[in-house]
């Protein structure tokens, strides 16, 4: 066999394959990425301009891109059932606060581990005698949760086994009936609870149990058809997530994102305000 035409042979085959070698690594420098439109402090539209979401997971998410030379949108798309619908389609890239559900692994890629942990606390009134010390001793209790509210599988299943537990179409209702006393608590998230209740003037007249009655994780999750999901994105993501815990940056962004609420509270608090839903 003549070794040149082998060799040219094998320089023609290189020169063909390192375009779409180099097309593969470079394909994605920028990520549209969407959301729930009404859970401070972790996304809400911004006041300021409210084709984008704001707040912590929008805050990490783009740092964490930063240092991978990728840049992020983080638009509104509609309500959260809206915005899933945009990922799944691929219109959209990716979810900034996905919780992890069987159905939803034939449409996405979660990125392991969470962005975000949501806690959900058992809310009472100042002058409760309710005992709570796990799950188990609301047995019994009439409580409330929205609708909107997203648990972990898990949990939802006890709490439809095993509580008595009224859904409502939000917070706002739910925590309404926590103080006319037509129910004993109300499960709701640290700190969209936090949020609600200072938003309704409740904040003097609940308080928040301090262990969690859940715990689900809020991800990243990639979109299967996305043009950017690749295995390299996902490493470097999941990479990314095994770091965060350890830096500091997520409580920082929790905090300064719940001032960032309250601030803009307070500037409408002569107009009407747009409570959150979750």
């Amino acid at each position: 066999m003549d070794l040149r035409r082998v060799y040219d042979w094998s320089m023609l085959l290189g020169l063909a394959v390192l375009p779409a070698l180099s097309l593969a690594a470079g394909k994605c420098d920028r990520l549209v990425v969407t959301g729930s439109p009404d859970a401070p402090p972790y996304l809400w539209q911004d006041p300021q301009n409210p084709k984008h979401l704001i707040g912590a997971s929008a805050d990490l998410l783009q740092q964490v891109a930063g240092q991978l030379g990728i840049k992020v949108e983080i638009l509104y798309a509609g309500n959260r059932a809206q915005a899933l619908d945009e990922v799944r389609s691929g219109r959209m890239d990716m979810l900034a606060d996905a919780v992890l559900t069987v159905s939803e692994l034939e449409s996405l890629d979660y990125i392991h581990p969470a962005l975000l942990e949501n806690d959900y606390l058992v809310w009472t009134r100042k002058d409760s005698s309710l005992v709570y010390n796990d799950a188990q001793d609301l047995h019994g209790h009439p409580g409330a949760v929205s609708e909107k509210s997203r648990l972990t599988s898990g949990f939802g299943t006890f709490g439809e086994q095993q509580l008595t537990l009224t859904r409502t179409a939000n917070l706002t209702q739910a925590f309404q009936k926590l103080l006319l006393g037509e129910v004993e608590f109300v499960l709701a998230g640290r700190y969209s609870g936090t949020a609600m209740a200072q938003t309704l003037g409740m904040a003097n007249d609940l308080i928040a149990r301090v262990q969690p009655v859940d715990k689900p994780g809020l991800f990243l999750a990639v979109s299967h058809n996305s043009a950017c999901n690749d295995p390299w994105l996902r490493g470097q993501l999941a990479k990314k997530m095994t770091e965060l815990p350890a830096s500091g940056l997520t409580e920082a962004a929790l905090l300064r994102n719940i001032e960032r609420w309250n601030a803009q509270l307070s500037q409408r608090q002569k107009q009407p305000v747009s409570t959150p839903k979750q």
